[in-house]
């Protein structure tokens, strides 16, 4: 949520940040509108509210004086006023909530550094790290090794549970299990995150806190009797983790990693990477969440998303870092940066990890404030996430990347301990 008060003061800046982020449709004139008419009705309120204590006085001083009719008629009007503030009341309720449903539904501000573009056409890649695998036959994608290797199993999914359900199996299955316990090592023991088992399911004040409601509640899986939502990435439970805190001087930065299933429906992206497991309902992640200081912002983002990278560079996966344009970019993000991997079965680049900074966008909605020193005023923390990283197109790459001509896989050898020296998969 932008903070309202540099919206009144900065309405230029405003609406040319939202032609960049080419979402001309965000309520921004009507939250400013609505914010006008609650500060009237809040004047209003209290003035009517200082006649009727003045009043009140005049009135037992009116019966002391025997001026019981002046007395009475001012009665009257207090009776009045109290019907008028009450309207009023009625009036500011209304529209607080329709001014806080305006405010939930404006993205938050590009960051300068952003490139301008209207749509991911305008992405930038700015580095490229690895050599493309080369191969002496024609690589498979890894719906067709899966099959052959019976490490996938799209068929008894779909039976199960629907399109773009899967099976994992044997050495497929372990393989999931092996990097998602790789990574939190990595980022536990190396990058200084604290590992947290958070809730799958949330409330929908969860859900509004990190800017997936109301937005976008058409792509989120929900228990409607009970109000509980499935989380479409573990930032949503950890972000929440410090929600309606005040942390305490010396906290920041709070570092969190979270290995959870995702749920997602994918309305928006029907009829796209419908083969194979690169788009699917239900997936498995490892996400880093980040509580820093303003002013360490953009140092830490460098911080997170090399995190990622380093689990890549290890892999020897080959990938690139992408800068989101602005017609591009999260609904809540300012900046972020996405790692592509490459797969050679697919021939096509895999995003595997977006790394973003929030500045106070998710702050201010969940409240989440600290104090910068001992007496100070509270402050809104920035907040930060990246995937560290999402499972399936890490095994996409790793399955189409490390393929033999027989079929089979060889794993590379840094998850030979993991693994009990089984790196082939056959």
């Amino acid at each position: 949520m932008l903070d309202i008060r540099w919206m009144r003061e900065n309405q230029p800046a405003l609406a040319e940040a939202m032609v960049k982020l080419n979402d001309v449709d965000a309520p921004w004139q009507l939250a400013l509108q609505l914010d006008g008419e609650r500060r009237n009705l809040l004047q209003q309120g209290e003035k009517l509210r200082e006649e009727r204590n003045a009043g009140s006085k005049q009135i037992g001083a009116l019966f002391r004086e025997k001026k019981a009719a002046e007395a009475n008629a001012l009665k009257q009007r207090m009776s009045q006023i109290g019907d008028e503030i009450s309207q009023i009341d009625e009036e500011l309720r209304r529209v607080d909530g329709a001014l806080h449903d305006a405010m939930m539904r404006i993205p938050n501000l590009p960051d300068p550094d952003v490139p301008v573009a209207p749509d991911e056409e305008g992405n930038v890649v700015l580095t490229q790290w690895g050599d493309m695998p080369k191969f002496d036959f024609t690589p498979l994608p890894h719906w067709d090794l899966g099959t052959q290797l019976d490490i996938i199993d799209f068929e008894r999914g779909v039976a199960a549970a629907g399109s773009r359900a899967y099976f994992l199996k044997g050495a497929g299955a372990r393989l999931q299990r092996v990097l998602s316990n790789w990574f939190l090592d990595i980022h536990i023991n190396e990058h200084g995150f604290t590992e947290v088992y958070p809730p799958m399911m949330v409330r929908g004040h969860a859900m509004e806190g990190t800017g997936n409601l109301p937005k976008f509640g058409d792509n989120l899986y929900r228990d409607a009797e009970e109000d509980y939502w499935f989380i479409p990435t573990a930032e949503v439970s950890v972000t929440n983790l410090h929600r309606d805190e005040i942390l305490e001087p010396g906290t920041l930065p709070l570092n969190y990693v979270a290995s959870t299933p995702c749920f997602r429906r994918e309305k928006m992206s029907a009829g796209k990477d419908v083969r194979g497991i690169k788009r699917v309902h239900q997936f498995q992640k490892v996400e880093m969440v980040k509580f820093v200081e303003p002013a360490a912002g953009r140092d830490e983002l460098e911080k997170l998303t090399r995190a990622a990278e380093v689990l890549l560079e290890r892999l020897d996966l080959p990938y690139r870092r992408v800068a989101i344009a602005t017609g591009d970019l999260s609904f809540v993000a300012s900046i972020k940066y996405d790692l592509e991997v490459w797969a050679a079965g697919c021939q096509e680049w895999l995003e595997v990890s977006s790394c973003s900074l929030f500045r106070d966008f998710q702050a201010r909605r969940a409240n989440i404030r600290y104090r910068p020193r001992e007496g100070a005023r509270p402050e809104f923390v920035y907040t930060l996430n990246g995937s560290g990283l999402a499972l399936p197109r890490v095994i996409i790459a790793l399955m189409e990347n490390y393929q033999q001509a027989d079929g089979s896989i060889k794993l590379p050898e840094v998850l030979d301990s993991y693994l009990g020296g089984e790196l082939e998969i056959r």
